[in-house]
């Protein structure tokens, strides 16, 4: 076996080497893309069993910069640049504007962003949106789920709950392209006036189904987002259930300090 490779910081060994893989994806000299060494080539540069290098890996996948492809071993993963969702996205000057929010973060940040709609029809209200919307479980209510991407790579899902009272009046809401300013413009041009949005985070590992759809490691982390849009009324009238790739958003919220 060679001897071990210089540069790593202190710790058990297998942190050490993860940080030092983590280390040379960040600094470019394993580009998007490339392999990482193979578990036999590990052993040999670092002189240590394949139970170290395999706990090693472990690490690496956590860090979210690789993905691991069957009979392939892992890849280092092409990532776009990270997009900041702030408390001020949901702006009614942005909807004026004809810009739904994916889109107008998307531009801001100089990422190509596509939008595929995958349904849009009537379904039965799941238990946890029913509660938002205030409609018994199983009633009728409009669905529209999404699959967002950035730069090619899938990084969100989506799916909108919307009261059939509220949407069937709105044709619209029924096309996979709504109109400027997304769906949120199309309900205030028809007098639901938003007071404002109140959103639930979570923070847990993708299910097998989940990672699947995203293009991820099994268990890689995902932030589970719903969303009320509330009406000066008082009225739900959308519930947005959201899945996204943790390593691809960074959350930024603006909170007042005063009353």
């Amino acid at each position: 076996m060679g001897t071990a490779a210089g540069g790593v910081g202190s710790g058990p060994r297998y942190v050490q080497i993860a940080d030092e893989i983590v280390q040379q994806i960040r600094a470019g000299v394993l580009k998007p893309g490339d392999m990482v060494p193979s578990e036999s080539e590990l052993v040999d540069r670092y002189g240590v069993s394949g139970g170290t290098i395999r706990k090693a890996m472990v690490e690496v996948r956590a860090s979210g910069l690789v993905e691991t492809r069957h009979g392939k071993g892992s890849i280092v993963k092409s990532r776009p640049p990270v997009r900041h969702r702030s408390s001020d996205r949901f702006r009614r000057s942005l909807r004026q504007g004809g810009q739904a929010a994916y889109l107008a973060e998307s531009a801001q940040s100089g990422a190509a962003a596509k939008v595929s709609v995958l349904y849009i029809g009537p379904m039965e209200a799941p238990e946890d949106a029913a509660q938002r919307l205030g409609v018994p479980v199983g009633a009728q209510v409009l669905a529209r789920r999404r699959l967002y991407f950035r730069n090619g790579t899938p990084v969100e899902t989506a799916t909108s709950y919307l009261p059939w009272g509220v949407v069937k009046e709105i044709p619209e809401l029924f096309a996979e392209n709504p109109g400027g300013g997304g769906i949120y413009a199309r309900l205030e041009d028809h007098g639901h006036e938003f007071v404002e949005f109140v959103e639930t985070l979570q923070a847990r590992p993708a299910s097998k189904a989940e990672a699947s759809e995203l293009a991820l490691s099994p268990g890689a982390p995902v932030v589970h987002l719903i969303r009320e849009a509330r009406t000066t009324e008082g009225l739900v009238v959308e519930v947005c259930d959201t899945l996204m790739a943790a390593d691809q958003f960074v959350f930024e919220y603006r909170i007042p300090a005063s009353d």
